[in-house]
């Protein structure tokens, strides 16, 4: 399963909005990329009511790092200092298509900067404002597994099950399940019924909520404590 391209193939759409050629799809909602993250991945996790120091957020998919930006400025609004980000990505962003992409985002403006700054964060933690987040690069079904950590947290984020079968596979939603302590919760935009599915048998309680913008429904769950 190793991967040998690691590019990951962009075009742009509306000037700043990055499209796999890959998996022919956008990084982010095209109606309002910021409130979706806020709506599907912030309040489908509880967050900020659950943040403390040493939380920890993991995310399959972090494209853009918009999602973790949005994760800043959860925790600083909160007064919450010491949250831990880790990221799963198999075609990490170069630091200017970063750049481009999250200019539109002004609101983020001070955890985009310091994001450009550490990116990419993968060798050790590195602070995004009161975040410290750190980037494992490659196939996540091989990542993952060898991932010696667990989340409070889920952004499950990866393009559209359709388009990237891969990254919503049972076997790689019950590692999910595995890396994610008791009462753990995971939060995502699709609804499709084959990840549901997994997610129910890899131990998660999962109920089905109103999507965003046009997107009729998303899903998040919880496992048992």
């Amino acid at each position: 399963m190793q991967k040998t391209d690691q590019s990951p193939r962009l075009t742009w759409r509306d000037g700043n909005v990055p499209v796999s050629e890959r998996f022919e799809d956008p990084y982010y909602s095209l109606e309002n990329g910021l409130a979706e993250t806020r709506h599907v991945f912030l309040a489908g996790n509880a967050l900020p009511d659950r943040l403390q120091s040493g939380f920890t957020v993991a995310e399959l998919g972090v494209g853009t790092g918009l999602n973790l930006l949005a994760l800043a400025e959860c925790a600083a609004s909160a007064g919450v200092d010491g949250v831990c980000y880790v990221g799963f990505e198999a075609y990490p962003l170069d630091r200017p298509d970063i750049d481009r992409a999250l200019a539109p985002f002004e609101d983020l403006a001070p955890w985009r900067d310091a994001l450009l700054e550490v990116w990419p964060p993968v060798a050790n933690s590195a602070k995004v404002g009161p975040v410290s987040a750190s980037l494992i690069p490659g196939d996540a079904r091989e990542t993952l597994r060898a991932w010696d950590g667990a989340a409070d947290a889920w952004f499950l984020d990866g393009f559209a099950p359709a388009r990237n079968p891969e990254l919503w596979q049972a076997d790689l939603m019950a590692e999910v399940a595995r890396h994610t302590r008791p009462g753990g919760t995971f939060a995502t935009y699709t609804a499709a019924g084959e990840v549901r599915r997994a997610l129910t048998a890899a131990g998660f309680t999962v109920e089905r909520r109103p999507g965003y913008g046009r997107k009729r429904h998303m899903t998040a769950g919880k496992r048992a404590l």
